[in-house]
């Protein structure tokens, strides 16, 4: 692999630091759980440690509060038994798990919003060895099998409070057939690059134009620092990934991702193993109503007069763009990546 001389800013990570700390009974008796609160401690936050294992004192007098009271706790907690039964997750992996739920970030987009129940807490997860060796059962068939840990969390966002995805790393680096991969709109990546991996971890980062990342992407790294982040994880020999997403037709919108394009192919100009996942904007009922309240001045663009109906196999709807403006963006995408990158696979567009 040719790595050139890196492009660096100078700049410091982007670190979320939650206002107060809350851990269960079930948490401190978990080793992992004890080595979370370390963390938390040597960082100088509050902690309260619970009396029983349910959370409380989360809600405000309306939903935009209760956002922002949760968005600001760290809940240490145990992983219920029933997310020991993986499901499926195409076209991202085989299987998805879970090492926290909730993400410090504050995309006026969320993916998250409907999708969970109850105050959006970050809740992580002080179960963790329980969490890796139930994944054995799913790896054992002898082929490749990629494990998802992204759905509910950005786990980098939060690896400075619990060390949790280092341990996901080392694992699966011992795996003869299992593959993790994750994707983060954040670039504290420094205790990463020197783990024994195994290339068994696909690093990925999540990107988008310049109006979208800058007014959408609140408390997250900007786009730039996530590509060095991404360019350092790659010259550590990780395989490497971009998620574009969610992909907005907005006014200039060539311009804005021919801009972004411009980054990606200097950030990455060396060879590497890079994925692109593009994934177009897309809501549901359930989503806007959520997104709203927690964002009720949010210039996102969710009217359902200008978008599509699309049913998935339990009847569920969600709102997408219409066919040609699909086969546009689709087609714009794939001969950019072909152009700039072409050494780069496209895993899905979607």
């Amino acid at each position: 692999m040719r790595v050139s001389s890196p492009v660096t800013s100078g700049a410091q990570p982007r670190l979320w630091m939650p206002e107060r700390v809350l851990v269960t009974p079930a948490a401190l008796e978990e080793p992992w759980g004890q080595q979370i609160l370390q963390r938390v401690e040597k960082l100088g936050l509050p902690i309260k440690k619970l009396s029983q294992n349910r959370l409380t004192g989360l809600r405000g007098e309306d939903e935009r509060q209760t956002y922002s009271i949760s968005k600001r706790t760290l809940a240490v907690v145990t992983a219920p038994a029933s997310q020991m039964k993986l499901s499926p997750i195409p076209p991202s992996a085989d299987w998805q798990f879970h090492i926290a739920e909730g993400c410090p970030a504050h995309c006026q987009y969320c993916y998250l919003a409907g999708s969970l129940q109850g105050p959006p807490v970050i809740r992580v997860y002080a179960n963790l060895p329980q969490i890796l060796q139930n994944l054995s059962k799913y790896d054992a068939s002898g082929t490749p099998t990629s494990f998802e840990v992204s759905c509910y969390t950005d786990p980098l966002g939060i690896e400075h409070l619990t060390g949790s995805l280092a341990e996901c790393i080392r694992y699966f680096g011992t795996r003869e057939q299992g593959y993790l991969r994750w994707v983060s709109k954040f670039d504290a990546v420094d205790e990463l690059l020197d783990l024994p991996h195994n290339s068994h971890t696909r690093c990925r980062v999540s990107v988008n134009a310049a109006p979208i990342s800058k007014r959408m992407e609140g408390g997250t790294a900007s786009v730039p620092a996530r590509l060095q982040a991404l360019r350092r994880l790659a010259q550590a020999g990780y395989p490497i990934g971009l998620v574009i997403a969610p992909i907005m037709p907005i006014e200039d919108w060539e311009e804005h991702y021919d801009q972004l394009f411009n980054q990606i192919s200097e950030a990455l100009d060396f060879d590497c193993d890079l994925t692109f996942e593009l994934i177009s904007h897309r809501f549901t009922p359930g989503s806007k109503q959520v997104l709203q309240s927690w964002y009720p001045n949010s210039q996102l663009d969710l009217d359902e007069q200008g978008r599509v109906i699309k049913r998935n196999k339990f009847g569920g709807i969600k709102y997408v763009y219409d066919g040609n403006t699909m086969k546009t963006l689709k087609r714009y995408f794939e001969q950019q990546i072909a152009h700039r990158l072409p050494s780069a696979e496209i895993l899905y567009w979607t």
